[in-house]
């Protein structure tokens, strides 16, 4: 099981677009996914609440979990388009943190399955690549496999 999931950011991700982006999309990979709450497929567009506490300060947080799925159900005023994840409810942390492009974003989950957020700032000295074990996915995402 994941223990750290790491997120290099990117612009929309900091809103620095102006676009009206839905959070942050996590990709369909099982190394990602089951670092988050299991959601249920069957359900339209099913979601659970994340409390986070940023690592240092322990300042609570509540981000949301969605899989946007409803392009896989037919009911409803249309098809929708979507068939992705994404972590939502997350602007207000972005600005308290001055989140920047290329800045990593860190979750891990303590011993006690709490969720933990972080951030490493783009000029610090840092290294995605941590050892052999360490597995780098598309998107600016990052696997840190428990030990």
């Amino acid at each position: 099981m994941t223990t750290e999931i790491r997120k290099k950011l990117s612009a929309n991700d900091v809103g620095a677009t102006g676009g009206h982006q839905a959070g942050i999309l996590v990709p369909k990979e099982e190394q990602i996914l089951s670092f988050f709450p299991t959601l249920d497929k069957t359900v339209k567009n099913p979601r659970m609440k994340l409390v986070v506490f940023e690592r240092e300060s322990r300042e609570r947080w509540e981000f949301n979990f969605i899989y946007y799925n409803n392009k896989l159900f037919k009911e409803g005023a249309g098809k929708g388009t979507r068939n992705e994840y994404r972590i939502t409810g997350m602007t207000k942390f972005m600005r308290a943190i001055d989140a920047k492009v290329d800045d990593v974003l860190v979750f891990s989950r303590d011993e006690n399955a709490s969720f933990e957020v972080d951030i490493v700032r783009s000029n610090a000295s840092f290294s995605l690549q941590m050892d052999g074990d360490t597995l780098v996915l598309g998107g600016g995402w990052t696997v840190i496999p428990s030990r």
